[in-house]
């Protein structure tokens, strides 16, 4: 098995952009992934990937912590992971691959153009939005946009939002690389990967850290957005020309 070090070179920019978006890597990782290994491999490696970006984001944020968010977004976002993780294994990887695109163009769409919409910062949709971003974590390897969505009702500061996500992804990140580990999806291939998608979260924080300092916070979440709509758009397209050229076949 040869290393593709194109897709090293994307990973790393899905860290950095992941980083300045405040929604995390994997929202990028995930769909970047699924061009160059099945569904369930990207899975595998996107928890391992995470631990590693997570950790770093913990460092480099670490004085911003939410605590009372840690616990009611965090919490349930384990627990759902676990289940969604576990039912992935029962839906084929291509309708999988289908609704995370749909997903991300749909949300992406919702919040550009009705941007008025905002969540509530109470307790109640701080538990919703981590039962379901935990879940979309493990079905789909991606729930840090839901997760995101929910924190910018609390309007912390940037720090404290990415240290607060960084930690909640970490808690996920753990539980569900014992379930995927179980499922089958990380094995020699995505081990294979491991060191250098650790080196890679480490300096891709830290890359994106730099570039944030230089973005006014206004900008902080459409940039985010453009771009979560940008890689649905490529997912689905992508989906799209395999059905075609495998039905010309």
């Amino acid at each position: 098995m040869k290393i593709s070090y194109v897709f090293l070179l994307l990973a790393l920019v899905a860290e950095i952009i992941g980083t300045i978006g405040g929604f995390g890597s994997s929202v990028f990782f995930v769909p970047l992934g699924n061009f160059y290994f099945d569904f369930y491999s990207v899975l595998g490696m996107t928890a391992i990937f995470h631990l590693s970006s997570n950790l770093s984001k913990i460092f480099f944020f670490k004085k911003g912590l939410d605590k009372k968010l840690l616990l009611y977004i965090g919490a349930p976002s384990v627990l759902f992971v676990i289940v969604g993780g576990f039912l992935s294994k029962m839906v084929n990887g291509y309708y999988l691959e289908i609704v995370l695109g749909i997903f991300l163009v749909v949300f992406s769409l919702l919040f550009l153009i009705k941007n008025e919409i905002v969540v509530l910062p109470n307790k109640r949709n701080a538990v919703v939005g981590g039962i379901l971003s935990g879940f979309s974590a493990g079905l789909l390897g991606t729930g840090g946009a839901i997760r995101g969505l929910t924190m910018a009702a609390f309007n912390l500061e940037k720090s404290a939002f990415i240290a607060t996500s960084a930690f909640i992804d970490f808690l996920i990140d753990f539980s569900r690389t014992f379930v995927y580990y179980e499922n089958g999806y990380i094995g020699k291939q995505e081990l294979m990967y491991l060191p250098f998608l650790l080196v890679i979260g480490l300096v891709g924080t830290y890359l994106g850290k730099r570039i944030l300092h230089y973005i006014p916070q206004d900008k902080f979440k459409k940039i985010s957005l453009i771009l979560i709509l940008l890689i649905g758009l490529v997912t689905i397209a992508k989906i799209a020309f395999n059905h075609w050229g495998s039905v010309s076949s």
